[in-house]
């Protein structure tokens, strides 16, 4: 099927709600921080994903996740 919107993309909004539903799933395979809450600004042109973590320490941290689409070429 050929994209029609991208500003955002159908795709890059499910993508986006699929990583905040993986959270508990990502949260795994962070063996020194958990994850406090996730953001989610679907309304962006490219869906942003903020995680707002903490380690061991008690020292906050911030990893921001862009979805992108490329632009479909067939």
């Amino acid at each position: 099927m050929k994209t029609q919107s991208y500003n955002p993309s159908p795709l890059e909004v499910e993508l986006s709600y699929a990583l905040k539903e993986l959270q508990s799933e990502i949260e795994k395979h962070l063996t020194h921080n958990e994850i406090i809450k996730v953001e989610n600004k679907i309304t962006e042109d490219n869906p942003i994903l903020k995680f707002h973590l903490l380690d061991r320490d008690g020292d906050p941290h911030e990893i921001v996740v862009k979805v992108i689409q490329k632009p479909d070429s067939f």
